[in-house]
């Protein structure tokens, strides 16, 4: 069950976990709200868990651009 991270706007793979058993406390997941979760945790097919998160360049676009914030997705 690998646990892939996904940034949310360029679907660029930011790192992946390949453990068979993960304490997802020790990854954070049990302090988002039900809604994040939802948003952000995705379950596939084929038993990997996807969680959209945000790769450094896009972070730094949208430090330079703040009005992206608006946007779901800015790159196209």
């Amino acid at each position: 069950m690998p646990i892939v991270y996904k940034c949310r706007h360029c679907n660029q793979e930011i790192g992946k976990l390949d453990q068979r058993m993960v304490d997802t406390s020790m990854l954070g997941l049990d302090q988002l709200s039900t809604e994040d979760k939802r948003d952000m945790i995705s379950y596939e097919v084929n038993g990997n868990i996807t969680i959209k998160s945000i790769c450094e360049s896009c972070e730094e676009s949208l430090g330079s651009h703040p009005h992206y914030h608006e946007l779901d997705y800015f790159i196209q």
